[in-house]
């Protein structure tokens, strides 16, 4: 057939059906099918694009009818300007073209909430998908997208979190463009990608030059130049097979004394180095003109910042060894020799190529080696290649930094595999299943079991329960007021209670495993917080409260009653001299004394007894004492932290002139508290700065890396958990809870705290780890909308939020634990 044949023909039966529907044509949609006709005679791919920009409402009707008669072999509906079209009639025109469509484009929120959520639900059968600047809350592409193989949500700025499941209708996805998202967490990320076992390309934030998924051009061409070089250099070297090495990125060089080099990859040059002595020398001026990349944002240490634009940096720093080198100790320990290299020459950290509109992923420390190490198929992140090296150096960092599972568990493995092993004695590990090894139980840790449990419900948790309290916060008598928590504190002795005193002055004890209302205790006087709580030791039914106008009361819920409208004072409650501007209290071990802080630079000592003030230190601290906390063990010793960045070891039996030891952060200390067996002290400083000492000496045992956000109102807080086998920790202006080793400072996990329903965040203002179930804690977090409220929320991260029915399943295993190895 003529062209002049397939042209009249399309445009006979277009403009047919423009008088059916009593339409003027439209030019547009005639050149579209002109240019289709073209494709068809050429012998090229019959692809007709559809541009919703260049329509009208008038126009969608001829060209329903058009797709559900002609014969093409693709259709694009496209839309690169916002548009204005009646929804149900596009979302006509996308079903009419769905089993030829190939690419579909709708960004800039060019179709309602409502339509776009049709369309998910309903699923196409499109190739390539763009949802730019979109509204998700949450990723739920519920229909079938069978083949689909690209994707790009740039710039849904609501989307936060990737479900468990939210890939599964998409097996065959291969590229994903999440820049400028809300998307932060390494750990559900990760997790939700590695279902897709056809992923090849990711980015999280883009090459400036790259509008796609794929390898940067530039880069490749940059790497083609520098190999150039370096043949060059190699041929023209008069000591190339001497036993000095030399060091080369363009015309850096330096001398190196090592029989056997390592190398290190820079940017995309291959630099020998050792890891003992370095020689530089100058710098050649014509290198640094050349450089068209960023060095902003690395460190001393060699450690990519979280300033924008996001620069790769230890990334780009790969370090290549032998694989022998890279084998590591069964316990999970990675080697050091090359890890702690220190890269403090500038002219090393060159070549760093420069990234925007990054997600908040992207700040995370180790990002990018954490997603190559997780995603064992990936070829291309943030539009940079993964080279063998890079999967080396990935492996490396993931070992020394984070934890795969807890208590080293190298491999995830059935809680009933483990039953069977403890009932029968043997060890059948994962990596160790053609071998049954049989070992007595007595050779193992008492905790070993235990532990391993643990390790497989936490493997199989990645989202964890979030179990919020509001219903036992809902209603008091006839007024139907709200109890809202201001701080909590669990039960010494008894597993299912937990008080909290109230922002107007309540103080309640709940039974949070039944969620029902133990005990209430009016308010005294109204405008009031109750800002500190402590159960005592020896006589736990007994509840300490100090309140925000300084007032400090001794309860013993024992006398007080269960229901609301029969609460009153009784004769049981003891009352303390006032401690003014008070933040913080603490019984001793032996419930003969007790500590009261706040916003001054004083402290006092109470006799809880008769009720006397035995001394008030004054002045001990530059800037005021937000906590002091007595030993866990020792009646007389006691810790002081404060924003004058101190903290500070007292022996109540010596003279509170001098302090046993003092030690220091770079910023205001926010809390600290002793390890449950009093070895070590646990330091949280504002803005993410945690760190571990050893409570003898005050010296530094553990530092954990937890990225700041550069606020100096993002007041952290962290507490032990398992004992002291972990720590966690949460900051007030950020929804994030983590979780560390506390002997290695490795990072086992992040969780990130969302209200589901409205798809806002909670922010961490305190928390507390369960003392008797591993892997639980509470939280009170701050509700951002509708209204700001707080509330608590318990979490259970040995059991997933996607397969729990009730809040008994995640009671199902609670073991009591100790600490140590």
């Amino acid at each position: 057939m003529s062209l002049d044949n397939n042209v009249s023909s399309l445009d006979s039966r277009y403009l047919d059906s423009c008088k059916r529907h009593q339409a003027l044509p439209n030019t547009a949609v005639l050149s579209w099918l002109h240019k289709a006709v073209i494709q068809r005679i050429n012998h090229q791919k019959c692809t007709i694009e559809v541009f919703l920009d260049q329509l009208e409402d008038c126009d969608l009707s001829p060209v329903i009818d058009v797709f559900l008669d002609v014969q093409c072999d693709a259709v694009d509906i496209l839309c690169r300007s916002p548009c204005v079209l009646n929804q149900e009639s596009v979302l006509s025109l996308i079903n009419a073209a769905n089993s030829k469509l190939e690419v579909i484009d709708l960004q800039d929120a060019s179709v309602r909430k409502d339509i776009l959520c049709d369309i998910l639900h309903g699923g196409l059968k499109c190739h390539v998908m763009n949802l730019r600047f979109n509204e998700f809350h949450a990723f739920n592409f519920a229909g079938g997208f069978m083949l689909l193989h690209t994707l790009s949500l740039d710039f849904c700025s609501s989307l936060s979190t990737l479900e468990n499941d939210c890939f599964v209708n998409m097996p065959n996805l291969m590229r994903i463009s999440l820049c400028g998202t809300r998307v932060a967490n390494l750990w559900t990320t990760s997790a939700a990608l590695s279902r897709l076992n056809s992923l090849v390309e990711i980015r999280f934030q883009n090459c400036a030059c790259c509008k796609n998924t794929g390898s940067c051009p530039t880069l490749s061409r940059e790497r083609r130049d520098l190999a150039c070089d370096r043949n060059v250099a190699e041929r023209t070297s008069e000591h190339s097979k001497s036993q000095q090495t030399t060091i080369s990125v363009g015309n850096v060089e330096s001398s190196i004394q090592d029989e056997s080099p390592k190398f290190v990859s820079v940017g995309d040059s291959l630099v020998n180095i050792h890891t003992h002595s370095i020689s530089h020398n100058s710098i050649d001026d014509r290198l640094i003109g050349k450089m068209s990349y960023n060095l902003h944002g690395i460190s001393s240490s060699g450690q990519s910042s979280n300033a924008h634009p996001v620069s790769v940096g230890l990334s780009m720093l790969q370090i290549e060894v032998s694989h022998a080198k890279l084998e590591t100790e069964e316990d999970g320990e990675s080697p050091t020799s090359v890890l702690d290299l220190d890269v403090k020459d500038s002219s090393i950290a060159s070549k760093m190529k420069v990234l925007e509109n990054p997600s908040p992923i992207c700040f995370e420390n180790h990002y990018r080696e954490y997603m190559i190490a997780s995603l064992p198929h990936l070829q291309v992140l943030d539009n940079i290649p993964i080279r063998l090296v890079d999967r080396d150096m990935a492996k490396m960092v993931f070992s020394k930094y984070f934890e795969y599972l807890p208590y080293k568990r190298q491999h995830g493995e059935s809680v009933s595999n483990i039953l069977y092993m403890r009932e029968t004695g043997t060890s059948c590990g994962y990596h160790e299943r053609s071998t049954i090894k049989k070992q007595s139980n007595s050779q193992k840790s008492k905790f070993f079991y235990t532990r391993s449990i643990c390790a497989a419900k936490f493997g199989s948790s990645v989202w964890p329960v979030h179990l919020p309290m509001s219903q036992i916060c809902s209603t008091l008598g006839e007024g139907s007021r709200s109890l809202r928590p201001r701080q909590f504190e669990y039960h010494p002795s008894d597993a299912s209670l937990m008080g909290f005193g109230t922002l107007d002055g309540e103080v309640v004890v709940i039974n949070h495993d039944k969620g029902s209302l133990f005990k209430y205790i009016p308010a005294l006087e109204t405008s009031n917080s109750a800002m500190a709580l402590c159960w005592l030791n020896q006589h736990p039914a007994k509840l300490l409260a100090g309140f925000e106008k300084g007032s400090l009361r001794l309860y013993d819920i024992n006398q007080v009653t269960t229901k609301v409208e029969d609460s009153r004072w009784t004769s049981s409650t003891k009352f303390y001299d006032d401690f003014d501007q008070l933040t913080s209290v603490h019984v001793n071990s032996s419930d003969d004394k007790f500590l009261a802080s706040g916003y001054s630079r004083k402290l006092a000592v109470y006799d809880l007894c008769t009720g006397r003030r035995l001394q008030l230190l004054t002045d001990i601290h530059r800037e005021t004492i937000n906590v002091a906390k007595f030993a866990n063990c020792s009646p007389h010793l006691l810790v002081t932290s404060s924003y004058d960045c101190d903290v500070k070891m007292w022996d109540l039996r010596q003279k509170p002139t001098l302090p046993c030891y003092t030690s220091s952060s770079s910023r205001g200390n926010v809390m600290v508290c002793f390890s449950p067996d009093d070895l070590y002290l646990l330091v949280s400083a504002v803005d993410n700065e945690v760190r571990q000492l050893l409570a003898v000496d005050g010296r530094l045992h553990t530092r954990f890396e937890i990225s700041s956000t550069g606020s100096s109102h993002n007041f952290t807080r962290s507490y032990y958990m398992n004992g002291r086998d972990y720590i966690i920790s949460g900051s007030s202006d950020e929804s994030i809870l983590r979780i560390c080793c506390a002997q290695t400072g490795r990072r086992l996990r992040d969780v990130h705290l969302q209200d589901r329903t409205l798809g806002s965040a909670m922010y961490v203002q305190s928390l507390r780890s369960d003392p008797f179930r591993h892997f639980h804690m509470a939280v009170l977090a701050a509700y951002v909308r509708p209204s700001s409220r707080w509330g608590i929320v318990k979490v259970n991260l040995l059991a997933s939020s996607h397969h729990a029915k009730q809040d008994s399943e995640s009671q199902d295993f609670c073991p009591r634990f100790g600490w140590g190895g």
